[in-house]
């Protein structure tokens, strides 16, 4: 048995980077993983790249995944079950059905590869066969979950060092997202990104670089996540958009912001800005975060 290990070399198994978490451990990639399903099951996580990796040309070459024809707005979620099923560092080839196959509206793939949590080292344009050929390096961080009919996208500012290595948003004890997303209705199930989608909830980040605190994001990397963010709002139209954490919406758009519903939307969607969720954050209590979030969802719900 073989699967894709640390750049992108033969290993009996990807590391678990989620020790002790239930969320979804990477699989090896050459053993049918039966818990996933095709994505036109909203309740179930999608197939990532095939199960059996056609090995490199050349010895020491990347492994090429191919990745399943699916509807544009699955394709975010089917590149996150590839970026979990590979250890950081790892470089593969990813065969991606292009951009004519997916239709028209749809963010570059080179936007979407970033999303997932991927550094593209090379992109060949599609070809003939309609297949796109992506040689990327799975980075330490968090991979898009967002696809059709959300009725909120949640929008964190970047992911922290300890949620990248766990694989989930705000899952720094003390972080009080979790508590007050489930509290707020927002959720059903602690910590699961993909359940909190089949409900409507999407997520994803300004900027994709894991730091240890959120003041060491730049001003130049929350320009292009906000361009980023707002190609995908434009796209997949969910119906508002929650930014968690003031500091983000106050770089881009208005300084002067206040927490709660904005002026100024987002790719043409309601946006909401609200305190951030940090234990460190002491002046927001647990009720008055899980006010913000219920708000949010509201306004999300009641949007057309």
């Amino acid at each position: 048995m073989s699967s894709v290990g640390q750049a992108g070399t033969p290993a009996s198994q990807p590391p678990a980077r989620v020790r002790g978490h239930r969320y979804a451990p990477p699989v090896p990639v050459d053993r049918p993983d039966r818990s996933v399903d095709r994505p036109d099951r909203p309740d179930r996580t999608p197939e990532g790249p095939t199960d059996r990796p056609v090995p490199p040309a050349r010895p020491g070459g990347p492994w090429t995944w191919t990745v399943p024809t699916v509807p544009a707005a699955h394709l975010p979620l089917v590149l996150h079950v590839a970026q979990r099923r590979l250890a950081a560092g790892s470089e593969v080839d990813l065969a991606v059905p292009g951009e004519d196959s997916h239709g028209s509206g749809a963010p570059p793939l080179g936007e979407l590869l970033v999303g997932a949590g991927f550094r593209v080292v090379d992109l060949q344009p599609v070809g003939r066969d309609g297949v796109a050929v992506a040689r990327v390096v799975r980075e330490r961080t968090l991979a898009d979950t967002v696809g059709p009919g959300m009725r909120l996208l949640v929008c964190g500012v970047n992911p922290s060092v300890y949620s990248a290595e766990a694989g989930v948003g705000y899952a720094r004890p003390g972080n009080r997202f979790w508590p007050a997303a489930l509290a707020a209705g927002l959720v059903e199930v602690d910590r699961d990104p993909v359940a909190a989608l089949a409900r409507g909830v999407g997520m994803t980040d300004f900027a994709k670089r894991a730091t240890r605190t959120a003041a060491e994001v730049t001003p130049a990397e929350y320009d292009a996540g906000f361009a980023r963010v707002t190609g995908l709002v434009r796209w997949l139209r969910p119906g508002a958009v929650c930014f968690v954490g003031l500091s983000g919406w106050r770089t881009v758009v208005d300084r002067h912001a206040v927490a709660g519903p904005q002026p100024d939307g987002v790719g043409g969607r309601p946006a909401y800005v609200m305190p951030s969720t940090s234990g460190l954050n002491a002046r927001t209590s647990q009720a008055e975060l899980t006010a913000h979030l219920a708000a949010a969802l509201a306004l999300g719900s009641s949007a057309g």
